[in-house]
């Protein structure tokens, strides 16, 4: 009988079965940020530990760093001390840190692939939810805790229980206008943000197949709001081409022996499922969140749950006062105040020219009473960005550009909302007070959508925004 790669790559990673069904699985890449990390530092000193395998171990301050381009600009005293303490502990530890003072730094979870340190067959773990993130290259890769965080560091191993698989096949096209982030919301939307709790979520089918790289990773990032521990996707000649030539991926003859050893991790053909869910990508439209969780949205046409879908979902209405929003109203016409282009989940320089390309001198202009922000997933996407003339596009459509980093996806920076504003966002999470303010509102959509949101004021479907000429 065949196997998943999950299963494939858990089984090779196994050190030992500590307890019925707890195992003790080793890691190939631990990646480290200045939140989740100082804590399991002193642990380790206290101790007198060192970390085990430091090259396989390589950190970036992204949560709490700035984004203003000022080194000095921290939200408050405990966002400039983890930064410092970042810096302090990979130096003390001898670990790779892209440092932002060499301007090499960036979100860890667009860092890590675009160096090639992402792989295929890998167990990744991080300190961070969207480590799952990293599963577009047919790695399992899951967020840990601190406490976790410090088991690696000392003996890169940490326990785990083996999970169930879904596969989810995506089937036909996306229409025009269509992105991998509302295929993302609509999988959460149909599925439920628990809907994948004990599980691995292997996503596939035509429309996954056809997925860039950065597209999957947009995917694989979102699984963990689906209740799934990690998602991934299986292993071909795209994720091949897009490792090709990195900083850290094999070359030569080892390249060669790479691909042939990542082509066996892909799930075999007869490769048996806990469970399988069909979804079809020509019914899937433009993806608008309304609530306090992904999985409440609709497409950008539809309306905010009534009392009884509400009701049936176990959705307090609690969500629609908090939000502002009335009982089957339409998501259309929301007026928001904030615009927010990046994250892990969409911080990407295919992220920035997909909008790029629907602004670009056209005469749009970003409403007056909205603040707009571009915030790249790492310095390496802002070089390439400006390098495209990408920054100048976004700056005379009124746009800011910034450095690097979480920024409004998290509210631990100086990047947040206020009061009551609503943000269109291109984030991932819409939990009260996520973007920095307790009452803030979060609109979870496209990069596209987003765009099209800071230009008319309010949430509007982009397919018709842009296709005026």
């Amino acid at each position: 009988m065949g196997q998943t790669l999950y299963e494939k790559v858990f089984n090779r990673h196994v050190v030992r079965e500590v307890a019925p069904g707890q195992y003790q699985l080793l890691a190939d890449l631990h990646l480290l940020n200045e939140v989740s990390s100082p804590p399991a530092f002193e642990a380790l000193r206290e101790r007198g530990l060192h970390v085990r395998h430091p090259g396989l171990t390589f950190g970036s301050s992204d949560h709490s760093i700035s984004t203003s381009g000022r080194a000095d600009d921290f939200a408050d005293k405990q966002a400039a001390g983890q930064v410092a303490a970042m810096g302090r502990n990979m130096t003390d530890f001898g670990l790779t840190y892209f440092d932002p003072a060499a301007g090499e730094h960036g979100i860890i979870h667009v860092v890590g692939p675009e160096r090639g340190l992402t792989r295929p067959g890998m167990v990744i773990v991080c300190g961070d939810s969207h480590t799952s993130t990293h599963g577009a290259f047919g790695a399992i890769a899951f967020g840990i805790g601190t406490s976790q965080v410090r088991d690696v560091l000392a003996s890169q191993t940490l326990l785990m229980e083996k999970l169930k698989v879904r596969r989810i096949e995506i089937t036909g096209s996306l229409a025009p206008g269509v992105y991998a982030k509302d295929v993302a919301l609509h999988v959460i939307h149909a599925l439920g943000a628990k809907g994948g709790v004990g599980f691995a979520y292997e996503f596939a089918g035509a429309v996954v197949d056809r997925f860039s790289m950065e597209e999957r990773m947009t995917l694989c990032n979102l699984a963990i709001e689906a209740g799934a521990r990690c998602g991934y996707v299986n292993p071909d000649r795209t994720t091949y081409e897009y490792l090709h030539g990195r900083d850290h991926a094999p070359r030569g003859a080892a390249w060669d022996r790479a691909v042939a050893a990542w082509e066996q991790v892909r799930s075999d053909a007869d490769a048996v499922y806990d469970d399988v869910v069909t979804l079809d990508g020509d019914a899937i439209a433009p993806m608008v969140t309304w609530g306090t969780s992904p999985d409440q949205s609709a497409p950008v046409d539809g309306h905010v749950a009534d009392a009884a879908t509400a009701a049936e979902h176990g959705w307090t209405d609690d969500v629609l006062d908090f939000m502002g929003f009335g009982p089957g109203q339409p998501v259309l016409g929301t007026r928001i105040d904030v615009a927010f282009l990046g994250s892990c989940t969409n911080g990407r320089l295919s992220d920035f020219v997909a909008v790029a390309e629907q602004i670009r001198d056209r005469g749009f202009r970003v409403a007056p009473h909205v603040r707009a922000l571009v915030v790249p997933g790492s310095q390496r996407v802002r070089a390439a960005m400006v390098a495209a003339g990408l920054d100048r596009v976004f700056a005379d459509a009124g746009f800011e550009v910034r450095d690097a980093g979480c920024s409004l996806c998290c509210g631990m920076n100086a990047d947040r909302l206020t009061a009551r504003e609503v943000c269109a966002s291109s984030s991932n999470r819409n939990f009260r007070g996520r973007q920095g303010s307790p009452t803030g509102r979060t609109l979870l959509m496209s990069p596209v959508m987003v765009a099209a949101a800071a230009i008319a004021g309010e949430v509007t479907d982009a397919r018709q925004l842009f296709a005026r000429t």
